[in-house]
């Protein structure tokens, strides 16, 4: 079996935990393959056994490996997407960061879970993804997210005037600092901070959310994912801001978004002993009795 190791930047008391999964999957026989970028950084840091190989990109990693481990926190492993693409590959996250709704894996089981994975003792969750589509193919081949798109405005001056029409049927005027579209991975991010619903994974919707609405009857909306979403910009503002997930563009507001639901999807890694509700609990501290 052959797993890649991706992570971006982690804190020097938390090199032991790299290491510790290094030595692992080399005692389970494992081949071992390195973001190159991160491996750098750390190199004088770390042990590695002879044979681990290396990559940057998404071609290196396509039909090569069976696994890809991200390490960090839920913005390292949004970040993996652009490795994985469509390719299938099923991502394991390992959470050396805070909340690690995506990353899951906690620090005190990453011996266990490397184990439940080499035993086949999890399960895939589907994760949809979200497109976008413009005229000037802003985001290039990277033009999906696997939490949100935003809009949000350049000036703290003004609020946006945005138009929402769904499969061309006018939804709403909003008036506010922002739009979110979001898939259910992403309900429990950005759209949750703004009032949002919590989605589950497969349940095949999107959530349009407003950002500090001025207008306080307008309320979050829960479209199916099977809809086309566009988004349009109007008034006086003349610059705002795309975001798909932790990526940020400045644009014109002449153009137009248009928003699909992605034709493939990511699959993340979720051990059999874990579920979706365990998650929400544990990381949201639902039913935790906070009187004493």
């Amino acid at each position: 079996m052959n797993i890649a190791i991706f992570s971006k930047t982690i804190p020097e008391e938390s090199i032991q935990y790299i290491q510790t999964i290094i030595h692992e999957l080399h005692s389970k026989n494992c081949g071992i393959m390195f973001y190159e970028p991160f491996f750098e950084k750390i190199k004088q840091q770390i042990f590695v056994p002879d044979g681990v190989k290396f990559f940057k990109t998404h071609d290196e990693l396509e039909g090569k490996v069976d696994f890809l481990f991200s390490i960090g926190g839920d913005g390292t492993l949004l970040d993996t997407i652009s490795l994985v693409r469509e390719s299938g590959i099923p991502i394991l996250g390992i959470n050396l960061g805070r909340m690690g709704f995506l990353s899951s894996i906690a620090r005190d089981r990453i011996i266990p879970a490397i184990h439940a994975m080499l035993d086949k003792k999890f399960v895939l969750d589907k994760r949809t993804l979200l497109r976008l589509e413009t005229s000037e193919h802003l985001f290039g081949e990277m033009n999906y997210a696997m939490n949100e798109l935003s809009v949000y405005r350049k000036s703290p001056q003004s609020m946006l005037k945005i138009q929402a029409f769904v499969d061309d049927e006018f939804l709403n005027s909003y008036w506010a600092d922002g739009l979110i579209v979001s898939t259910p991975t992403g309900s429990t991010a950005y759209s949750l901070s703004n009032g949002g619903p919590i989605i589950l994974p497969g349940s095949q919707n999107f959530v349009i959310t407003p950002i500090a609405t001025h207008n306080l009857t307008v309320r979050p909306i829960v479209i199916p994912d099977s809809s086309q979403i566009r988004i349009k910009v109007v008034g006086r503002v003349k610059e705002f801001y795309v975001n798909l997930d932790s990526r940020s563009v400045l644009v014109d507001s002449s153009m137009e978004l248009v928003i699909n639901r992605e034709d493939f999807k990511i699959n993340l890694v979720r051990l059999a002993e874990e579920s979706y509700f365990k998650t929400i609990r544990d990381k949201l501290m639902w039913g935790l009795d906070i009187r004493n």
